[in-house]
């Protein structure tokens, strides 16, 4: 492997930083879009010189930019999110209902064997396919037919964060939204179900086991074990051993089991990562002391990794989005923050250091590792 590129979304612009496969200096290009909040950038698997990326702003919308040259010229993709058929409503948060309204796209994830095809997760949650290369976009409905009617926004909105694409079975996507819960499909996007039994939720509803109304902050797998899943919830962190069919509680010795991102190793399948902050309504880490908690045994036993990174006032988040890894070995993780930090570690989070240090606040973290 000759290099990696890894690509930055934030609050006023996205960067894209590179290295050769000793991952010891960095390039860094950018603001592209400078000014415009960058909630996600991804490369296709299949064409790794293809990036798309969510551009917005409060006073001019959304624009989806797609470049063909790593991210050297970019050009405006299609832009029209329209919910199929008629939409109805979803419960606002004092459970009124609600309209549907398209705001922003918050993921977006190319298909993992087709160069022109990219889904699309957006806010208000909904799932978006396109076959073009961004220039059009269609929903996958099925999805808000699973009682889309009771989701209901957290507090960072109804979005749709994170889509999961089966490597073994194109016709399996994992979607995740906040605060509604986990979804499957098992036929491309034709029918879904809700893949929530066992998680908890923190308040009184009528219904004592509800299948939807949790609010996941993020998920993933190993790519070679998808049949396994890990969860960082709002409180707990939790895995799946059965393709979400059920879930139990891994969170075991973490300071806090409240944060956002999680991650796994790219060779070690049962290696985890997560960036436990104080509470819900504390982003920042316990005891001001960042600190990345890696679990080597699939949840329950954690270690904290903080060579490298500051253990003394630091009050910084870490956002879902903004935790990545990369496929070289031994595998790279790096991870930006609300202060506008990048950290990364060339040896699975054994020592850290700051590949970049004055960015503005970071909201995603994508890694590619190049040919």
């Amino acid at each position: 492997m000759s290099g990696v590129r890894v690509l930055v979304g934030t609050h006023k612009g996205a960067f894209i930083l590179t290295s050769s496969a000793k991952r010891d200096r960095w390039e860094v290009s950018g603001p592209h879009f400078a000014g415009w909040e960058i909630y996600h950038l991804k490369g296709s698997p299949v064409n790794p010189d293809r990036l798309y990326a969510s551009q917005s702003t409060g006073w001019f919308g959304q624009i989806i930019q797609r470049s063909e040259d790593g991210g050297q010229t970019w050009t405006p993709a299609g832009n029209q999110f329209v919910y199929q058929g008629t939409p109805g409503t979803h419960q606002w948060y004092d459970g009124t209902p609600h309209p549907w309204e398209f705001k922003r796209v918050w993921q977006l994830e190319p298909s993992l064997t087709d160069p022109d095809a990219v889904y699309a997760g957006v806010e208000d949650a909904g799932l978006f396919r396109s076959n073009d290369c961004g220039q059009t976009w269609e929903e996958l409905s099925g999805l808000r037919s699973v009682k889309g009617d009771l989701w209901q926004p957290g507090a960072g909105g109804m979005c749709l964060h994170t889509i999961l694409l089966d490597p073994h079975d194109p016709d399996r996507i994992f979607i995740a939204i906040s605060a509604a819960g986990v979804f499957r499909t098992d036929d491309g996007g034709k029918t879904w179900r809700a893949a929530n039994r066992g998680l908890m939720i923190n308040n009184e509803l009528p219904d004592p086991e509800p299948e939807v109304g949790f609010c996941v902050h993020n998920i993933a797998w190993h790519a070679a074990r998808p049949q396994v899943l890990f969860m960082q919830k709002h409180w707990d962190v939790m895995r799946s051993d059965n393709r979400g069919d059920s879930w139990y509680e891994i969170s075991g010795n973490l300071p806090s089991d409240f944060g956002f991102p999680i991650a796994v190793h790219a060779h070690e399948p049962d290696t985890i990562y997560v960036v436990p902050i104080k509470s819900d309504s504390e982003h920042y880490p316990p005891d001001g002391k960042l600190r990345v908690y890696r679990s080597r045994s699939g949840g329950n036993e954690w270690e904290a990794l903080t060579k490298g990174l500051p253990q003394k006032d630091c009050y910084v988040n870490v956002l879902r989005s903004a935790l990545a890894v990369d496929t070289l070995d031994s595998c790279g993780i790096y991870f930006g923050t609300t202060g506008g930090q990048v950290y990364a570690s060339a040896d699975s989070g054994d020592n850290w250091q700051p590949i970049v240090s004055h960015l503005p606040a970071v909201l995603s973290v994508e890694v590619q590792t190049l040919p």
